[in-house]
């Protein structure tokens, strides 16, 4: 039992250099094919199709903007623990391991075909890693089987060798793998240039340029997160593992569906186009109470009415099918798309160009509603439709059709279980109810009354609006404090507590604290 022990070990570590070979050669050759044709990526991709909400919404609230990275490290935890079996399968079976290989291999790449925006072509990468993998393995069994049945080191002393040779072929092949996994992965991002291209890009002037902020937007609680957020700490949340390269030169949107003429623009028609400029607040219908998955901009862009518009909507379309590159639907009421709200087909995020993160080169901006049906990145098609003819992807996965944004506040100062001084402690927080504003904040200490919290200056009815509220005279010990808020129409926040499936998550945001002793 204790040879068996002995010898396992390195079948396993076979096993595990061989799907580190596979997985980094992949990775690398991906950057020179579609960002899908990476194999993690493809699985990681149809693995999120097919997961019902709840499993999505319970690593969201687990991991917040990092769910990508957590579904990441547990697919790969998932490949090694897979590849050490296949390993210790190769300690009495080497063909039946390498034929193992080679049929998650040829699934891997059936995968990657699946997915939108690839071709056959893009299998190529797998495949190529897959027969990698397998070379590694066969080599480096061939060298276990050898240190298996050559007698111990004391008797023969070419095992010494041998095993010299497949710790150093073990290792090395592991450590190739890595560097490729993670040079492909860092390379991905900027593969053909296209970070080069967009910071190459000068937006031009809105024709239509937002109102400069009021002073006093800001709360001026020690703690508060900024009134604008910043492109690099904005929340990201889709259904992208790999960010879409895409490049602007390339880029086209079709409208098309019930209209009385299809039409195709260029991302450098829609420079030419007046654009106009707004201040948005976005939310995403995962983001729980007291949450922080919304963020606060200033978008550039083209009114999507304007070219619906120019397009002909057919007065029977109730609905537009947004598409992303890679595939992703949102169904948005047309109504949205065609008032007069600021709904955008947006190029510029706070000044610059729109990160890759966020949609580079085009994405859909619309007040007043989630992102799950209004905010598709990458844009490539509008499609002009009817609820009752076509579903979006998180509508059909349960979510409801309409996604408006439920009004909604937080506590941002103190943070929960913080400790603060005795005397004056300074609260402060965040509240939206995009296209209705924010007229009142109330908080509440322990179980206390009511009691109106001093309102930041107001930048308009799609923006988030800050509070701030001063307890003098703390008294020492553990305290708790809720907030609701008021919406410009005289609606109160609900006290009921609901789940973001289906449509938003609802209730009073509490935070504990303790007031320490003078």
């Amino acid at each position: 039992m204790a040879h068996v022990f002995r010898s396992g070990w390195r079948f396993m570590l076979s096993g595990i250099a061989a799907a580190l070979v596979l997985l980094g050669t992949a990775e690398a050759l991906s950057n020179f094919f579609a960002a899908a044709s990476a194999p993690l990526v493809s699985i990681g991709g149809a693995f999120i199709d097919i997961i019902p909400p709840w499993v999505k919404d319970a690593a969201i609230a687990l991991f917040g903007i990092y769910d990508k990275i957590a579904l990441f490290a547990t697919m790969f935890l998932v490949v090694l623990i897979l590849a050490a079996g296949i390993g210790l399968l190769a300690r009495k079976h080497r063909t039946a391991a390498l034929l193992a290989v080679a049929v998650l291999g040829i699934g891997s790449s059936a995968v990657v075909i699946s997915r939108a925006a690839t071709t056959v072509a893009d299998a190529v990468p797998t495949l190529v890693g897959t027969l990698a993998g397998a070379l590694v393995l066969a080599w480096l069994a061939r060298l276990a089987h050898r240190m298996t049945t050559t007698a111990p080191a004391d008797a023969a002393p070419e095992a010494g060798t041998d095993r010299r040779r497949f710790l150093l072929g073990a290792a090395g092949s592991a450590a190739l793998g890595v560097a490729l996994l993670v040079a492909g992965r860092a390379a991905s991002g900027i593969r053909g240039g296209v970070e080069t291209i967009r910071e190459a890009i000068r937006l031009p002037k809105p024709a239509a340029p937002a109102a400069p902020l009021p002073a006093g937007v800001a709360s001026e609680v020690p703690g508060m997160p900024p009134f604008v957020s910043p492109n690099d700490n904005f929340y990201r949340i889709d259904t992208a593992l790999s960010v879409p390269r895409v490049d602007p030169a390339t880029w086209s949107l079709r409208i098309h569906g019930l209209v009385e003429r299809e039409i195709e623009v260029s991302f450098d028609d829609l420079l030419a186009e007046d654009l106009v400029e707004a201040d948005v607040t976005l939310t995403c219908v995962s983001n729980p109470v007291g949450g922080d998955l919304v963020g606060n901009a200033r978008w550039l862009g083209v009114p999507v009415r304007r070219l619906l518009e120019r397009a002909g909507v057919d007065p029977s379309a109730d609905m537009v099918l947004s598409r992303s590159v890679d595939g992703f639907t949102a169904g948005t009421p047309i109504e949205a798309l065609t008032d007069d709200r600021d709904s955008l087909l947006a190029v510029g995020m706070n000044g610059e160009p729109l990160p890759a993160q966020h949609g580079f080169p085009v994405r859909m901006v619309v007040p007043g509603l989630y992102g799950y049906v209004s905010a598709t990145k990458w844009l490539s098609e509008l499609k002009v439709t009817r609820y009752a003819d076509d579903s979006a992807y998180w509508t059909d996965r349960g979510w409801s059709a309409k996604g408006p944004i439920k009004l909604a506040s937080r506590v941002d100062v103190p943070r929960s279980f913080a400790n603060v001084p005795s005397g004056v402690v300074m609260m402060g927080g965040t509240a939206w109810a995009q296209q209705r504003g924010i007229s009142k904040v109330e908080v509440r200490i322990d179980d206390g009354p009511w009691e109106p919290a001093d309102l930041a200056a107001d930048a308009g009815i799609d923006v988030w609006r800050q509070w701030s509220y001063a307890w003098e005279d703390a008294t020492p010990g553990r305290h708790s404090v809720t907030v609701r808020a008021t919406d410009g129409d005289g609606t109160v926040q609900t006290s009921d507590r609901a789940d973001p499936v289906p449509n938003g998550a609802s209730g009073w945001h509490q935070i504990q604290f303790t007031v320490e002793e003078a």
